[in-house]
């Protein structure tokens, strides 16, 4: 690389926006205020206005009420967007989740309305974003999950919109490059407030984060600090991409059994 191709170590945001979707709490809030610190102007959404918005440096983000399953209100969300800072430079399709269901039980409104939010949502939003992105030569940032790339019992409908969505995040590239950058990030397990409801008691969690190659659960700032990298010029070349943030992965469950049951050494 010679100095002339060379393109500098640069993080800033200052005089860009960024729409992170489901950006008022867990992840998304700290994907909204990680980009707030790097100088960006800030929209977040969702279905309520909560008590607290993302803030740094005496900096706040905009707020807009969306319900991201409801294709009108996405575009609604990208045009009040732009109207308010006047361009958009990063689109975060972060909003999503999903309770644990049966899926013998689950009622096909239940799982319309998560494929509706894991993967229909990042479809209206990407296309009502698009012109603005392409004119300022923006990117898609897609928050998938660990669950798109392995089984995911009672869940089974987020699993499958979360692997749907790394499908589009590939085709959009493939359709929209160059003038605009679409990834993926695909999150592991993440430290969250609900933690016992989510992964046991806190022995149970301290045994899962031991299990972790990286030794830790992963936090919202560690997902945050990935977005950041994707959609600065260090990622220019970056497009299609799946970058996985889950410290390693998680152990295969059969090792286990493996080692439980090796006959034991003599001596």
């Amino acid at each position: 690389m010679t100095e002339e191709t060379r393109v500098p170590i640069d993080l800033t945001m200052k005089g860009r926006v960024a729409l992170v979707t489901g950006g008022t709490k867990g992840i998304g809030l700290a994907i909204a205020e990680r980009l707030l610190e790097a100088g960006a102007e800030v929209a977040v959404c969702a279905r309520s206005e909560p008590e607290t918005l993302p803030s740094f440096g005496g900096r706040t983000a905009a707020f807009f009420v969306c319900d991201v399953r409801k294709a009108d209100q996405c575009k609604a969300l990208v045009d009040g967007a732009i109207a308010r800072f006047g361009r958009l430079d990063l689109l975060v399709n972060n909003a999503g989740g999903s309770p644990a269901v049966d899926a013998s039980t689950a009622s096909p409104r239940f799982s319309e309305s998560i494929v509706a939010l894991n993967l229909l949502a990042p479809i209206h939003l990407s296309q009502a974003a698009y012109a603005a992105l392409a004119q300022s030569g923006g990117s898609i940032v897609n928050i998938a999950s660990v669950a798109a790339v392995r089984p995911a019992p009672t869940t089974a409908a987020y699993g499958a919109a979360k692997a749907g969505l790394l499908g589009l995040t590939v085709s959009l590239a493939q359709e929209w490059g160059p003038k605009v950058r679409v990834n993926a990030i695909v999150v592991g397990l993440i430290e969250v407030g609900n933690g016992e409801q989510l992964y046991g008691s806190v022995a149970a969690q301290n045994e899962i984060a031991a299990a972790t190659p990286l030794g830790r659960l992963g936090r919202g700032d560690d997902v945050a600090d990935a977005v950041l990298y994707l959609a600065s010029p260090l990622a220019r070349f970056v497009s299609g991409a799946t970058l996985e943030v889950h410290g390693g992965g998680e152990k295969p469950h059969f090792l286990d059994i493996v080692a439980r049951n090796a006959p034991k050494q003599a001596g």
